[in-house]
């Protein structure tokens, strides 16, 4: 679905308003909802990464318009008052495993401006091939307990403050989550899916936290980026606790640890019946599979989607991901398939795109929200 530069100008136009904290029709309302024709959606806070203070999250959602999330534990950690990480990493930043590598962050997130061609390719490797789409690495966005310093030797107060971490999170209670979705409601927010990144490194305590954050924040499933050899080590937890456990999908086709083709995502559902699937639609255009087809495969193994644009592998295998209607993502022919069916799982909104110059996250995923609506109008 194409927009003109125009329709986008008027999106923008009916964000800000939102960006600055003013009451538009549908918006800021504790009422709200933003389940359209049926389709339920919403947003991972991944999107509001940059320049949000966390706290603010519940408000800003509410401002845009939308009713459900999909909370980074990272976040909750920060709404719930963690200590701060001071310069030592941690704070919920990556997971202790930092998922694969954990070091880039998407196309608009913590990288500066990519060059790109005019059909959006990277300019900077041949063919726009993006050189880390054969690391193995998934983007850092946001885990539990971990982080530090990569290897290297904290000083004394990274120690202190990571301690401090460690013990605030030992501290922990029902209560502790409970006050956080709380929060969400009160913006007329349902709190559905928590993502909590980990690494095959990550200790059993680590797992077993995760699961009980997610037990008292009342979510239907936890999403994580991370390894099908992690997956098959986390479904004994999935088990235990009765809880949907979801993979998160990349665009990463050469390494079979991660979760980007279909078979791949088979495997993992294969191993527990609370094994599910995050499909990210954009990743998975960008790896050169069509979501229209395989959504029904597995309709009742996912727990969300993530919606963003991208570009088909034809034109350059690792595209960046591009504002929406500029891509190759079947965005409309998915929420329409969502309608249909009448798929009750959610799907969020991840804005991951470079941030257009004068914009900031709040403006782009109302933006997001807009173009979405018009899909169904």
């Amino acid at each position: 679905m194409n927009f003109t530069r125009r329709d986008f100008g008027k999106l923008a136009m009916a964000a800000a308003p939102a960006a600055a904290g003013l009451s538009i029709p549908g918006m800021g309302l504790a009422a709200q909802s933003s389940k359209l024709d049926g389709v339920q959606i919403g947003a991972i806070t991944y999107s509001f990464r940059q320049g949000v203070v966390k706290t603010d999250l519940p408000s800003i959602m509410q401002k845009i318009g939308l009713s459900e999330v999909e909370l980074m534990s990272g976040d909750a950690e920060a709404i719930a008052g963690i200590p701060s990480a001071g310069g030592g990493g941690g704070g919920g930043r990556g997971g202790s495993g930092g998922g694969r590598g954990g070091g880039r962050g998407g196309s608009g997130g913590g990288r500066g401006p990519v060059a790109l061609a005019p059909n959006g390719c990277p300019t900077n490797t041949p063919s726009g091939q993006d050189s880390v789409a054969k690391s193995g690495q998934a983007p850092a966005r946001g885990g539990g307990p971990g982080g530090g310093g990569g290897g290297r030797a904290m000083t004394p107060e990274q120690e202190a403050a990571q301690k401090a971490i460690a013990d605030w999170r030992m501290a922990a209670k029902p209560a502790t989550w409970k006050a956080v979705r709380q929060k969400f409601n009160d913006a007329g927010i349902d709190v559905q899916i928590l993502c909590y990144n980990m690494g095959l490194t990550a200790k059993d305590d680590e797992i077993e936290y995760a699961f009980q954050m997610a037990r008292d924040l009342g979510v239907r499933a936890i999403s994580c980026s991370s390894t099908v050899a992690f997956a098959k080590r986390v479904a004994p937890f999935a088990d235990k606790h009765k809880m949907m456990w979801a993979g998160h999908g990349h665009a990463d086709i050469f390494d079979d640890e991660q979760f980007a083709k279909p078979e791949t995502f088979k495997k993992i559902i294969s191993f527990g019946k609370y094994m599910g699937v995050n499909l990210d639609i954009g990743h998975f255009t960008a790896a050169g599979f069509d979501p229209v087809a395989f959504i029904p495969e597995i309709h009742d193994r996912i727990t969300n989607l993530h919606i963003k644009d991208r570009m088909k592998p034809d034109k350059c295998y690792a595209s960046p991901n591009v504002e929406w209607g500029k891509g190759e993502t079947p965005i409309k022919e998915v929420l329409m398939l969502m309608k249909k069916n009448k798929y009750k799982f959610p799907a969020n909104i991840e804005f991951e795109y470079q941030t257009p110059q004068g914009s900031d996250s709040v403006i782009e995923v109302g933006k997001c929200y807009e173009y979405i609506k018009k899909c169904f109008a």
